[in-house]
């Protein structure tokens, strides 16, 4: 919302928003409640503790010349809410220490070998890139989808580092978009990945990455016809679009296959929707930390409520990336008792 619409739901004026931006002004009880039911967050979360913001000069963001301020603030907000919880958790369990390795200066197709040989991945295929990532320290969460514009960013906040994916694309596109930002942190770790250069440099990183030259020159079937593509594609989880790309740039198609492809891609709608498409991926990470939390009894309505958000918000945070009922109730634990809890039937 702008602030003059968020005036004038509140019933008061815009520079009074801005002043109770700036801490210049106190908004009243009733201003807080009003506030509270129009932005859609407890009245709790008003008197919390300031939340860390990502870093915008340190992130990196896809399509940064296409998005507005807006859906930028809307990232690093949604950001901000999502480091709280990281927050949270790194407080409760003992997680993985990063372990992504800093290659910046070299081509990103020595960078993504490189990383490859030091993880002891050779050129297999990655079964899946989120576990992968978590396995090295990487804190992987979800785009809201009023940042779905953004279709990803990653950054660096002390010693940790942060990927954040549209889950709502097909699994081979988010693949990329996981592979892409691990890209930036390999080679833009000193933060500030602008520009076309940047992100051509983390693409080109994620397609050799996730398809690596000898293997696909041993395993990507010769000539330029779409159905081959499509079936070569699932040994490496990736879209057709990129198994075409990629097998263009190594040499094993001439232009005028490349663009005759690319045509008849685009003709049968599988820019959008994937043929044959490969199982979604999933948080390995935060589904072992929400399994011992239900073990021992804490709720996502809990976790919620000691964030100060509501549980939907919690939600939007790991949509995607990991499946668990929600307690949408907004209640305070000591207001939940058994009775509330779901009864579930073996059918």
């Amino acid at each position: 919302m702008t602030k003059a619409a968020l005036a004038e739901a509140v019933g008061v004026s815009t520079r009074m928003v801005t002043a109770y931006e700036r801490g210049e002004k106190e908004p009243s009880q009733r201003t807080i409640a009003k506030l509270s039911q129009v932005l859609r967050f407890p009245v709790e979360f008003f008197s919390g503790p300031g939340l860390d913001e990502p870093p915008m000069d340190g992130a990196s963001f896809r399509a940064l010349s296409n998005l507005t301020a807006r859906q930028r603030d809307q990232a690093l907000g949604s950001g901000a809410l999502a480091l709280a919880f990281s927050d949270w958790i790194e407080a409760r369990f003992r997680l993985p220490e990063p372990d992504v390795p800093q290659h910046q200066g070299i081509d990103p197709e020595t960078a993504a070998m490189a990383v490859r040989s030091e993880w002891g991945l050779g050129e297999r295929p990655i079964r899946n890139m989120v576990h992968l990532l978590e396995a090295h320290g990487v804190r992987v969460f979800s785009l809201t989808t009023d940042s779905a514009a953004m279709d990803a960013f990653s950054f660096r906040r002390g010693n940790l580092l942060y990927v954040f994916l549209d889950t709502m694309k097909s699994a081979e596109r988010s693949r990329m978009d996981a592979a892409h930002e691990l890209g930036h942190l390999v080679l833009h770790w000193k933060g500030g990945a602008r520009g076309r250069d940047c992100e051509r440099e983390a693409d080109l990183f994620g397609s050799a990455f996730l398809m690596p030259r000898g293997s696909v020159l041993a395993e990507a079937p010769r000539g330029g016809r779409l159905d081959q593509i499509i079936k070569a594609k699932r040994h490496w989880k990736v879209s057709v679009a990129n198994l075409t790309y990629r097998m263009h740039g190594l040499g094993l198609l001439s232009d005028w296959q490349y663009r005759t492809l690319f045509i008849e891609i685009s003709q049968k709608g599988y820019r959008t929707h994937e043929p044959d498409g490969t199982q979604r991926e999933t948080s390995q990470m935060l589904a072992k930390v929400f399994q011992m939390l239900r073990d021992e009894g804490v709720t996502m309505g809990q976790i919620a409520y000691e964030l100060r958000v509501l549980p939907d918000e919690l939600s939007n945070m790991i949509f995607g990336l990991i499946l668990t009922p929600i307690d949408g109730s907004g209640n305070s634990p000591q207001d939940r008792g058994s009775e509330d809890r779901p009864k579930l039937h073996l059918i």
